[in-house]
């Protein structure tokens, strides 16, 4: 592997690592806290915290920090798909490494008790209605990166309107759902801390969002190139 290659890949895993460890860790504090952070404080953590990232790491990678982001923009045909592949596996061990971390901040025990910040679906949340909604949330996200940062004639402001998304869909969806979005912010919470019930919202209604994102803007909403 030439450091071309290494480069994009050592990104997307630092930025979700980070992302994981700050929005999963939100949620730890605000149980630590009882509840003083509160549901607007988590998605400010994860909707800043994502801005700053994808900012930092859009001329690296692209700054996809997300499975199904990236998911997307294969679908878009911005990535090829053997780049896109590495690209989730590194997202994937990223979330792991993010979420294994929390234990060297907050008590063990109190981490533990949060499931590592593991997005949960609420007692009257179905799968169903967990999926659509993850959907729906993530193909607005989707539709951030695509016209805030893919689109050619898009406004100039880094990754905030990702930022924005997030916070927007966290603060609309998270009691509902977590407000995930994104595979690897599920999945590595899930796996330290053994808390797989559910997950499958978490892959299908996010990749199911970034599917019908992709077709609407590069079919219908994006200039056609050349």
């Amino acid at each position: 592997m030439n450091a071309q290659t290494l480069r994009p890949l050592a990104a997307e895993f630092i930025g979700v690592a980070l992302f994981v460890f700050l929005g999963a860790g939100s949620v730890v504090a605000n149980g630590i806290t009882t509840g003083a952070l509160g549901s607007v404080g988590v998605a400010l953590a994860h909707g800043l915290a994502m801005g700053l990232i994808v900012s930092a790491t859009l001329s690296i990678s692209g700054g996809h920090m997300n499975p199904a982001v990236t998911f997307g923009l294969w679908v878009g045909r911005k990535i090829e798909g053997r780049l896109a592949l590495g690209y989730v596996v590194a997202q994937l061990l990223g979330g792991i490494v993010g979420a294994a971390l929390l234990p060297t901040v907050f008590p063990t025990p109190s981490v533990r008790a949060m499931s590592y910040g593991t997005p949960l679906l609420s007692a009257t949340t179905t799968f169903g209605h967990g999926v659509m909604l993850e959907a729906i949330m993530t193909f607005f996200l989707v539709s951030a990166v695509f016209g805030t940062i893919v689109s050619r004639s898009a406004p100039k402001i880094a990754g905030w309107g990702v930022g924005v998304a997030i916070l927007v869909d966290a603060l609309m969806g998270g009691a509902a759902t977590g407000a995930a979005m994104n595979p690897a912010r599920a999945f590595g919470p899930a796996i330290v801390s053994w808390t797989l019930g559910g997950q499958g919202v978490y892959w299908i209604g996010p990749l199911l969002g970034a599917l019908v994102a992709a077709l609407v803007w590069t079919r219908l909403l994006l200039p056609k190139e050349g």
